[in-house]
């Protein structure tokens, strides 16, 4: 699969674009991922409603994600809107143009350190994507699972440990998730129990994705981190199952509060 964009884009997708010129009845763009092929955003669909001034909303320079409406073959012309682009697609665009600048500047780092011809990163390139969506996302396989996930792809010999040793140093997104433990127990040795009972998951979870922190009787944080929420819910439930069920079994009192859970690095 090669990395160069069709030549045009299509009706209904969404793209980055540099305001190039601002017009009374609209502004001309450079589609960024179409080597700054021109294209029309009318005053109609820049905001809702009528707009006074189209430099409130667009300024020259500045990158927009707009929704190509329409594509005029004969005259390449093409029609763009920021109206009709909602936050989700916004936000999906972008994360896409930085994993997408992100997977850029890793393979270059490959090249330069398996000293690679261009022609042996196009291989390269080709190699992943025959299994991966970006070379963003194989470096992010690599980083957690080992070169191994390559290992029936075609990919040049002097590269593999470059691409071992890169991915090694890359920071994993994570999140996390938490929430305060009440346990308690009035038996004579009730200390001890809570005790035993929050060490014997540590060592049930090796301790790597699970931190517990005394917050003063009778309560505790619990944060399980992992690479995704849905990881990390499905470390905590057994977790929190485990805890209540040793805890009631010896007379004791078991309560949960959840809170806000956070992305610890964005991907």
């Amino acid at each position: 699969m090669s990395t160069k964009v069709e030549e045009l884009p299509e009706q209904g997708e969404i793209v980055i674009a540099t305001v190039t010129k601002i017009m009374d009845h609209g502004a001309y763009v450079s589609l960024d991922e179409y080597d700054g092929l021109q294209g029309f955003l009318h005053v109609s669909e820049i905001a809702p409603g009528w707009i006074r001034s189209v430099g409130r909303y667009v300024k020259e320079g500045e990158k927009k994600v707009l929704l190509v409406k329409k594509v005029r073959l004969e005259r390449t012309d093409i029609d763009l809107s920021l109206k009709q682009v909602s936050t989700d697609q916004k936000k999906k665009k972008l994360l896409e143009v930085k994993r997408h600048e992100k997977g850029s500047t890793l393979i270059k780092k490959v090249q330069e350190k398996a000293k690679l011809s261009t022609g042996d990163i196009e291989k390269l390139e080709d190699a992943l994507y025959s299994k991966y969506d970006s070379i963003y996302d194989a470096f992010m396989d690599i980083a957690r699972n080992g070169i191994s996930v390559i290992e029936e792809l075609k990919v040049p010999k002097k590269a593999v440990s470059a691409l071992e040793e890169i991915s090694s140093k890359m920071k994993l997104p994570s999140v996390e998730i938490r929430g305060v433990l009440e346990i308690s127990n009035k038996m004579s040795d009730g200390v001890e129990i809570i005790k035993n009972t929050l060490l014997d998951v540590m060592k049930e979870e090796n301790g790597k994705n699970i931190q517990i922190t005394y917050l003063g009787a009778p309560k505790y944080r619990l944060a399980i981190t992992a690479q995704d929420f849905k990881l990390a819910e499905k470390i905590m439930k057994p977790v929190l199952e485990g805890i209540q069920h040793t805890i009631e079994k010896k007379k004791g009192t078991f309560k949960f509060t959840r809170e806000e859970s956070k992305k610890i690095r964005e991907s």
